[in-house]
């Protein structure tokens, strides 16, 4: 349950609670007051007709002596010698009755009550009515209230997801207009606050490893051309190796520089995902499966790009085969090693951070910039492990 609804059926709640015991409160004061003023009226007149009667032995004030529908329980309390009242509610209608005892009979008088029950019962109405259209006002206040609050909260929560898939510059915005200063109006501010400071943070280190991985380019190349003219040995062959990693290393950061900064455009063109497929499968030496051909737009040395990482990373990191499935616009990459950690999973790719041990171990860069060369294409890139074992990573092309 949202907490908009929460609020509203507490705040509604609270409100019908509050009016059934305003209600019975006003109905129990109104009718134990009424009564007792009958009750007091009916005794002061009885007391009067017995005093009349004891001087001058007849009856008035239009009581009688030893009625004999007078009710039992006052009867009884009459025999005793005490003045007593009884509230007799019949089917017929309700009637007050006072007894006492005189010269050893029992003299009663007794009036309706029916016109102050009725009177109670009118104030009965009058309350629901009131206390209806209280809860039925407060509901909607409650609403209202509760439906701008969620709303806020609901804006907040989504520009939090927004930050925490990469969207560095989503802000709520609240801060910015001239909202009552609450608690929610602070976390909305707080949020802001730190979109921004991690905006600013990420940006710098963006821009370091950018300048770091531009200005060790021509050094980088100059260590390419002097390890080429190094005479043919053993240790001319490492040196080799070592910088084509290096450059290779140099090379991903300046891709993953370009696709942060949000330059990239795709080059876009009508092409068959299988034969896609099989040119991937000739660049990268993975098998080819292709299930069903589709014709899409977009841009194929990026895919290339996209499923030669992929099918490198499930090389370097998984075991063979490494096997490329064409599904119509989806292709997917799956190896047969201990599949993906469970932190590329929850959070997916980060650079330089290195996967699992049982997966070996690298800088993070080959997923990146899958996830960015997808991201440019307008594709979805989704990581799993599949359920008979091995990772695999699914490219879905916009149709």
């Amino acid at each position: 349950m949202r907490v908009r609804t929460k609020l509203a059926v507490s705040i509604a709640g609270i409100a019908a609670a509050a009016s059934l015991a305003l209600g019975l409160t006003v109905h129990e004061v109104t009718q134990r007051t009424r009564q007792d003023q009958a009750r007091q009226v009916l005794a002061e007149r009885l007391e009067l007709a017995a005093r009349a009667y004891g001087d001058t032995g007849s009856l008035t004030l239009g009581t009688r002596l030893d009625d004999p529908g007078l009710p039992a329980p006052l009867r009884t309390a009459a025999h005793s010698g005490q003045l007593a009242t009884y509230l007799d509610e019949a089917a017929d209608g309700s009637e007050l009755w006072a007894a006492t005892s005189v010269l050893g009979r029992v003299m009663s008088a007794h009036t309706s009550f029916e016109s102050e029950q009725a009177g109670i019962r009118e104030l009965d109405r009058t309350i629901m009515v009131a206390g209806t259209a209280t809860v039925i006002t407060t509901t909607l206040l409650a609403i209202m209230i509760a439906a701008s609050l969620g709303r806020r909260l609901s804006t907040a929560a989504a520009t939090a997801r927004e930050v925490a898939g990469g969207a560095l510059d989503a802000r709520t915005g609240f801060s910015r207009t001239r909202r009552p200063r609450d608690e929610v109006t602070d976390l909305a501010g707080a949020l802001d606050g730190m979109a921004a400071a991690l905006q600013a943070r990420i940006e710098a280190e963006q821009r370091v490893t950018a300048d770091i991985a531009h200005d060790l380019r021509t050094p980088v190349a100059g260590l390419v051309t002097a390890a080429e003219l190094l005479p043919p040995s053993r240790g001319t062959e490492l040196v080799r190796d070592r910088v084509a990693v290096l450059r290779t290393l140099v090379e991903d950061v300046l891709e993953v520089a370009r696709l942060d900064a949000d330059v990239e455009v795709a080059d876009n063109d009508h092409v068959s995902t299988a034969e896609l497929g099989k040119r991937c499968a000739a660049a990268s030496g993975a098998e080819l499966r292709v299930l069903k051909d589709a014709q899409v737009s977009t841009d194929p040395r990026r895919v290339e790009r996209i499923v030669s990482n992929l099918v490198a990373n499930g090389l370097a990191h998984g075991e063979p085969p490494v096997v490329i499935t064409v599904d119509g616009p989806v292709l997917r990459v799956r190896d047969r090693g201990p599949g993906y950690p469970p932190e590329l999973l929850e959070t997916g790719p980060r650079r330089f951070r290195t996967a699992a041990p049982a997966r070996g171990r690298g800088h993070g860069l080959g997923l990146t910039i899958a996830t960015g060369q997808a991201g440019v294409l307008g594709a979805s890139l989704t990581f799993a492990n599949h359920e008979d074992g091995g990772a695999i990573a699914t490219l879905r092309l916009p149709d």
